[in-house]
């Protein structure tokens, strides 16, 4: 997973940003983004993975803003961009969010409400912190001796509201969207469904009533009806992932009826391909190198099912790698929704 350690998904640094400069950077809207966004259900909130990309210059940003910049004072200018009423927090996943960096975040959020008051709220989806979401370390350096072993704090819902939920509850909780618990890909047999299932099941449990939280495999066999029920039961959501070996979206679909109040759709890695190679293909993100008619007919076809079960929230958050530039992909998964909702 080379390349994702950075704090926005932007470069290979995991400092905190520098203090936030208002209108340092501006968004670029153009008319026809206003419409469409007008032209769509209430509930959908397009996202991408982290926002500070140069190469978005011209899509999402005026002029020509430096990473640094957009690391500082992006997300005020990106929370006023119409179609993109979401964002995944992913420098979470490396470790829990200083409470000052929620709080600069929280403030970002609150000039582009004063800027913007006519768009629907923001949200921000955080991805829970990978010491909590890791049943068995990764053989991966940055895990050192603990590569290989298993995790004793894997779902341990202590932790998870002490160093996690805590200083959002008091530094961004007008804006936190769902938490999505990325469960690290696990070695084949480590685990059955059947075990997953009891494990998650007693970890919400524990959990305060009303947190909204949405858990992603990364396991193929992991996933079936057993799973799906769970986190019917439990008020949780299933993340429908378009990634590299997990089934394709359609078919996650298809196994049972969403079942929570709200959907989250993420876009990573089509069938087969690596993020490190797709990384160093589509950069600087500027444009849709390859465009996937599949995926977007699969995400439709899930916004419309979230419609039908009540859905109040439908989160898509979209990676650059999914098809070369992720703000680009939300425009045309926009054009896409919006015609399919009108007919």
């Amino acid at each position: 997973m080379g390349g994702q350690l950075s704090l926005f998904g932007g470069g290979d640094d995991d400092h905190a940003p520098p203090k936030h400069r208002s209108g340092l950077v501006q968004p670029h809207v153009t008319e026809h983004d206003r419409e469409l966004a007008a032209r769509l259900p209430r509930f959908v909130r397009f996202g991408t993975s982290s926002w500070s990309f140069p190469g978005w210059a011209g899509i999402v940003w005026k002029g020509t803003p430096s990473e640094a910049e957009l690391a500082r004072s992006g997300l005020e200018a990106y929370a006023q961009h119409p179609l993109l009423r979401a964002v995944s927090l992913d420098r979470s996943y490396y470790g829990p969010v200083r409470e000052e960096d929620l709080a600069g975040y929280e403030a970002q959020l609150g000039v582009a409400r004063e800027k913007a008051p006519e768009l629907p709220r923001f949200r921000v989806l955080s991805k829970v912190w990978d010491e909590i979401t890791t049943a068995v370390f990764p053989r991966h350096p940055r895990y050192g001796a603990r590569a290989g072993m298993k995790n004793p704090h894997f779902l341990d819902a202590e932790r998870f509201q002490s160093e996690v939920l805590a200083p959002y509850r008091r530094s961004l909780s007008a804006e936190s969207g769902p938490f999505v618990f990325e469960l690290t890909p696990m070695p084949q047999g480590s685990m059955d469904e059947r075990a997953l299932v009891a494990r998650v099941d007693d970890f919400v449990a524990h959990l305060p009533a009303g947190l909204r939280c949405a858990f992603e495999l990364r396991n193929a066999e992991l996933f079936g009806t057993r799973w799906l029920d769970m986190l019917k039961a439990n008020g949780a959501a299933h993340v429908f992932t378009y990634w590299t070996a997990m089934p394709p979206l359609g078919v996650q679909l298809r196994a049972r009826p969403i079942g929570a109040p709200f959907t989250v759709v993420r876009l990573m890695l089509p069938p087969y391909t690596r993020y490190a190679a797709r990384k160093a293909d589509f950069a600087p993100f500027d444009k849709l190198s390859e465009p996937q008619p599949e995926m977007r007919d699969d995400v439709v076809d899930i916004l419309r099912a979230a419609a039908e079960a009540g859905c109040d929230e439908g989160f898509v958050l979209v990676n650059n790698k999914a098809e070369g530039s992720a703000p680009l992909t939300v425009r045309a998964l926009a054009e896409k929704t919006a015609a399919a909702f009108e007919r």
